[in-house]
C-alpha cells in the first residue's frame, strides 16, 4: 500500500445537466438534494494482506473520502470488505463523477487489487436511503427492544406509547408547577419577566435573603435565619 501523499488521477469529470432539478418537495416544503440515483460498490473478499492492518485500512478509508465523487466509504479490515457510495458517470446531477473502473484504479494505486467477480455494483437511491435516513432518525430507530421479537414488540408498542405520552404529560405538569412556585418564591424576578405579576400577600414582606434562604424561628422565640442544607 502506498504510504505517501494521495494524489490519484481517476478521470473525474463534471457533467452539467441543464434538466436536473436539485429540489424535492415533501409535506409542502422544498429541500435541496444534490443527488438522486447514485451507485453503491461493495468489494468482497479483499485480501487482508493487502489491507495490512486496521490502521492502514482506516487511512485507506480516509483517502477514498478525499475524492469528490465519493460520498461515503467504509473499509472493514476484519471482514475484508470495502463499501463505497460514489457518483457514477451515468448519474443526472451537476457533481463530479467517476466510473467503477476509475474506482478500481484508485484502489490499485493504494495496493488493493479486488477481484472483479467479487464486486457488487448496484443502484443506490441517495434521497430515500441516504438523505432521508440521516434527517429522519426517529424512523430508522424503529426496532424491537433487546430480547423481544417483532411480534412481541407490536403487541407491546401501543401500551408503551400510551405510557410514554402519560409520562410526558406528567413531566410538563410538574415543570409548570415548578414555574409557578418559582414565581411565588422570587417575586422580584417574576415582576421583570411576567407583566402585571404581583406576589401573593405572604411573600410581599419577605426580603430577598429570606426568599432565597428561608427563615426559621428559634425555640425561644428569637428571630433568626435558616440556611437550607445545614
Amino acid at each position: 500500500m502506498d504510504h505517501g501523499n494521495f494524489t490519484a488521477s481517476v478521470g473525474q469529470e463534471q457533467v452539467q445537466s441543464t434538466d436536473f432539478d436539485q429540489y424535492v418537495e415533501e409535506n409542502g416544503k422544498k429541500y435541496r438534494v444534490p443527488y438522486r440515483i447514485i451507485k453503491k460498490a461493495v468489494f468482497n473478499d479483499v485480501s487482508r494482506k493487502e489491507l495490512v492492518d486496521i490502521p492502514h485500512a482506516a487511512r485507506l478509508q480516509y483517502r477514498l473520502m478525499l475524492l469528490d465523487p465519493i460520498l461515503k466509504a467504509r473499509v472493514d479490515f476484519t471482514k475484508g470488505r470495502i463499501i463505497v457510495l460514489y457518483n457514477p458517470k451515468t448519474a443526472n446531477n451537476n457533481k463530479e463523477k467517476m466510473g467503477l473502473d476509475d474506482l478500481i484504479d484508485v484502489l490499485s494505486a493504494q495496493g488493493i487489487h479486488p477481484d472483479r467477480n467479487s464486486i457488487e455494483d448496484t443502484d443506490y437511491d441517495y434521497y430515500h436511503d441516504f438523505y432521508s435516513y440521516a434527517y429522519q432518525p426517529a424512523s430508522i430507530r424503529e426496532h424491537p427492544p433487546y430480547a423481544y421479537t417483532e411480534d412481541e414488540w407490536k403487541r407491546m408498542k401501543p401500551e408503551w406509547e400510551a405510557g410514554m405520552k402519560e409520562n410526558e404529560a406528567k413531566k410538563i405538569e410538574k415543570f409548570h408547577a415548578y414555574q409557578q412556585q418559582y414565581l411565588i418564591d422570587h417575586p422580584d424576578v417574576a415582576g421583570k419577566i411576567v407583566e402585571g405579576w404581583t406576589p401573593p400577600p405572604e411573600q410581599k414582606n419577605k426580603s430577598t435573603f429570606g426568599r432565597l434562604f428561608g427563615s426559621k424561628k428559634k425555640p425561644n422565640g428569637e428571630k433568626g435565619f435558616w440556611f437550607h442544607g445545614i
